[in-house]
C-alpha cells in the first residue's frame, strides 16, 4: 500500500512543529543545541516553530495524510556567478538571509538566536556552520529537515515522502542537498543517491553533521 501524500498549509502549523518537536528532540544535533533536557523541553519547539514557519512561506512542505511524517523543503537558487546559468544578477536585498545566504548571510543566525533562544549561542553557531558548508553554485532542493513520528520510524515513510522530490529533481535535471544529523541517516541517504561532499561538520564538543549532495539521476 502506497503512503498518502499532500502539500501541507498554514492550518498544519501545529502539528508540523509538534511533529517536529518529538521527533527530534533526542536527535544529536537538538540535544548539542540545548544540552539541558529541561531547557529543551521548553524552548525546541519554539526553533521548530521557526523553521516550519520559514518553510510554509518561502519553501514547501510534504506531510503524509495521517500527519506520522513531514519534510521540509527550499528551492535554494545559484549564487550570483553560479555555473548553472540560473543566478540572479540582481538579488533582492530584502530576501530572507536564511534562504539566500549571500544576502545579509551573517544576519540570520543571529536573528534566529534572538527570536528563538536569545543566550544560547548555539543557535547561532549551528545556522553558522551549515550556511558555510552548503554548496552555492548551483541551483538545487534542499532538505531542511525530514521528521518521523518516533513510533513509526523504520516503515519507510521519510523515502515515500522524499521519493516525488526526488524523481522531480531527476526529471528536471536538477540536484539536491541536505545535512545528516547521524551516522545512520547517512546511510539511509546514501541508498536514495546522496554522497558527502565533505569531512563533515564537527560541531564544538559535539556530534558531526554530514552535508550531503545529489546529482540528478539518469533513467
Amino acid at each position: 500500500m502506497g503512503v498518502a501524500i499532500r502539500r501541507a498549509t498554514e492550518d498544519d502549523r501545529a502539528d508540523l512543529v509538534r511533529l517536529l518537536d518529538v521527533a527530534f528532540m533526542d536527535d544529536p544535533v537538538s540535544g548539542w543545541v540545548f544540552p539541558g533536557l529541561a531547557h529543551r523541553r521548553r524552548t525546541h519547539a519554539a526553533l521548530m516553530a521557526a523553521f516550519v514557519d520559514i518553510s510554509l512561506s518561502e519553501g514547501y512542505v510534504d506531510i503524509t495524510e495521517d500527519g506520522a511524517a513531514a519534510a521540509l523543503w527550499l528551492s535554494v537558487p545559484a549564487a550570483p556567478g553560479g555555473t548553472d546559468g540560473t543566478a540572479d544578477p540582481d538579488p533582492d536585498p530584502d530576501a530572507d538571509p536564511d534562504l539566500d545566504p549571500d544576502t545579509h548571510a551573517d544576519d540570520g543566525p543571529a536573528q534566529l538566536r534572538a527570536a528563538v533562544d536569545p543566550d544560547n549561542e548555539r543557535v547561532e553557531e549551528i545556522g553558522r556552520l551549515t550556511s558555510a558548508a552548503h554548496p552555492r553554485d548551483r541551483a538545487h532542493e534542499y532538505l531542511w529537515m525530514i521528521a518521523v513520528e518516533p513510533e513509526r520510524q523504520g516503515e519507510g515513510l521519510g523515502t515515500a515522502l522524499m521519493t516525488p522530490v526526488l524523481d522531480r529533481c531527476d526529471q528536471d535535471g536538477a540536484p539536491a542537498y541536505l545535512e545528516a544529523s547521524s551516522a545512520r541517516s547517512r546511510v539511509l541517504y546514501e541508498r536514495l543517491g546522496f554522497t558527502c561532499t565533505g569531512s563533515g561538520i564537527a560541531l564544538p564538543d559535539g556530534p558531526t553533521m554530514w552535508p550531503m549532495w545529489r546529482d540528478p539521476q539518469g533513467n
